[in-house]
């Protein structure tokens, strides 16, 4: 039993190697080298729009590979005309879900945790007149989301629009992040507040600081 497993587990991996790239490359997607898909990912673009996804990134949408399990395939969705989608190289993304309508983007060497979701617009207008039928785009809040270079975003999180990480911070589990978070500092809650700051030094050998404040 476990041979069998162990073999059609490759013949998955060696199916989503030839067809994922196929399909995301038809519909406008540009991949660089070495990108793992674990599952296929639900794409969808804007025309005008653009999805950049670099080099040896890894997207997991099948919870038979991650250890937390995904709510659900990597979501990677352009809602308007020049939106932009910018993955950079080795960032390691599980069942989350990314929506620009008008720019996201992730830094190299990021880990997005399992079932993370980032949005850079409200989706719905705020006025209440006639909110569920308001598809104006002006009357809907947009801002774009910056995430530095190795950041880890831990699982469950929401990134609300117009906010910046810096680089290698990190962001606690289940936390709600609508505000700025600076580089090298530990943040998590709801909303996401700074915790405590540390040096940016070998992963084997990090130094946590406290904060002044």
């Amino acid at each position: 039993m476990m041979l069998f497993r162990r073999i059609w587990f490759k013949l998955l991996k060696i199916w989503w190697k030839i067809t994922v790239p196929m399909r995301l490359r038809a519909i406008g997607v540009t991949l660089g080298e070495e990108i793992t898909f674990y599952g296929m990912p639900i794409v969808s673009m804007t025309k005008g729009s653009r999805i950049i996804i670099g080099d040896r990134v890894v997207l997991c949408s099948d919870s038979r590979f991650t250890d937390l399990g995904v709510n659900h395939a990597v979501i990677l969705r352009t809602l308007r005309s020049g939106a932009e989608i910018l993955i950079g190289n080795d960032v390691g993304m599980s069942g989350g879900t990314i929506c620009a309508a008008i720019r996201v983007s992730i830094g190299g060497e990021c880990l997005i945790g399992a079932n993370v979701t980032i949005a850079d617009t409200d989706f719905h207008a705020c006025a209440p007149v006639g909110r569920r039928f308001n598809s104006d785009h002006t009357c809907i809040a947009v801002a774009a989301v910056v995430i530095g270079k190795n950041v880890f975003v831990g699982t469950q999180s929401v990134l609300l629009k117009g906010i910046t990480i810096g680089d290698n911070s990190i962001v606690g589990a289940n936390s709600l992040v609508s505000r700025n978070i600076a580089t090298n500092v530990i943040a998590g809650g709801n909303p996401a507040r700074i915790i405590r700051s540390f040096l940016p030094t070998p992963l084997d050998n990090v130094q946590t600081l406290p904060l002044n404040n």
